[in-house]
């Protein structure tokens, strides 16, 4: 078998979010043949995530049934040199924003990173909310940076994920007073003096609005997606459209809306109470052209796991834990169909 079998075989293997197959999506970067054994490599750009695991596991699976012995890489190309990014070894940035306070975006985001880390990913946590930094408390991480002799940080890891957060550099009690620059100096010197290592992805927890630190972000990093979180009320609607916005002013692409604290069913008398409404995130999903990712009830369990710094998500019996591992794995998909349509 050649290479041009090889490549006629890897039509059979579909990509189910965009429609064709992966040769005619130009999805295969190299095809080498030495006897019966093919090294395919595929532009594939998130890690763990289930569509992209299905599409590899379809290329052996076509392979195989004719005898090939596949090796299986994955590669997509950037348009900056690696000496050109702010972050060379991080695959995929997916910032976590609300348009305001209140409505779980820092829940999201740990949960999000844990879920990630769950499925097998290497995983960063980047607590970016300078004023009201909380995400140590929020997964019981009590080692903090270490220096090195160079001036850099090595963050420490909880849950598989490497952390860090303003809450490491100041005390806990003091109050964060800063102005527009000395928000753009900080966070750019976090993310660039941390030795974060190789990452599939790194998940940044926002500040509610759309301030500073937001802009810093977006005119700084390659943002791969944005993850917008809302409660179905329709104030947070309201506000949830102004980051919708902010973001398209960046062309940043939105990978897709979160509906938090929805329906919240009683452990008591097993009724469901629409506390914040019903439906809110899915329908401004629907009318923006948006994904949803989907809807996260509201549970004590959530702010009972985020006191004591265990991520729900971790909770295999638990079914707001499904909930945010079903949103966890369609925010991994989307960045797929986002990096694959790069590729294109």
């Amino acid at each position: 078998m050649d290479e041009s079998a090889v490549r006629d075989l890897l039509r059979e293997v579909e990509d189910p979010d965009l429609g064709d197959d992966v040769v005619s999506l130009g999805l295969v970067n190299d095809v080498s043949v030495e006897g019966d054994a093919a090294a395919v490599s595929l532009a594939l750009g998130a890690p763990y995530s289930p569509h992209e695991t299905e599409i590899a596991d379809r290329v052996r699976e076509v392979l195989g049934e004719h005898g090939v012995e596949v090796d299986l890489s994955a590669r997509v190309d950037d348009d900056l040199a690696a000496d050109e990014q702010v972050l060379p070894n991080v695959e995929n940035v997916i910032a976590v924003a609300s348009g305001k306070g209140g409505v779980g975006k820092s829940t999201v985001a740990v949960n999000l990173a844990a879920g990630l880390s769950k499925l097998g990913a290497r995983v960063g946590l980047f607590d970016a909310d300078v004023y009201g930094p909380n995400v140590p408390r929020m997964v019981d991480a009590e080692e903090v940076p270490r220096a090195t002799d160079d001036e850099t940080m090595i963050p420490p890891e909880q849950f598989g994920v490497k952390l860090m957060s303003m809450a490491f550099l100041v005390g806990e009690d003091d109050p964060v007073i800063w102005r527009g620059p000395m928000v753009h100096k900080v966070l750019t010197q976090l993310w660039e003096d941390v030795e974060w290592g190789h990452l599939d992805y790194m998940v940044v927890d926002l500040p509610p609005g759309t301030g500073d630190a937001q802009l810093t972000l977006l005119q700084s990093v390659p943002v791969t997606g944005a993850v917008i979180v809302t409660t179905p009320q329709e104030v947070a609607i309201d506000d949830a459209r102004k980051g919708l916005r902010m973001f398209g002013k960046h062309d940043t692409p939105v990978l897709g809306i979160a509906e938090n604290m929805a329906t919240f069913k009683c452990p008591d008398c097993g009724g469901e109470h629409d506390i914040f409404g019903r439906g809110g995130g899915a329908a401004f999903a629907e009318d923006n052209d948006m994904p949803f990712l989907g809807s996260i009830p509201l549970d004590p369990s959530v702010r009972t796991g985020g006191d004591e710094g265990r991520p729900i998500v971790l909770d295999e019996d638990s079914d707001t834990g499904d909930a945010f591992r079903v949103l966890t794995e369609n925010v991994a998909n989307n960045v797929g169909v986002i990096r694959r349509r790069q590729q294109r």
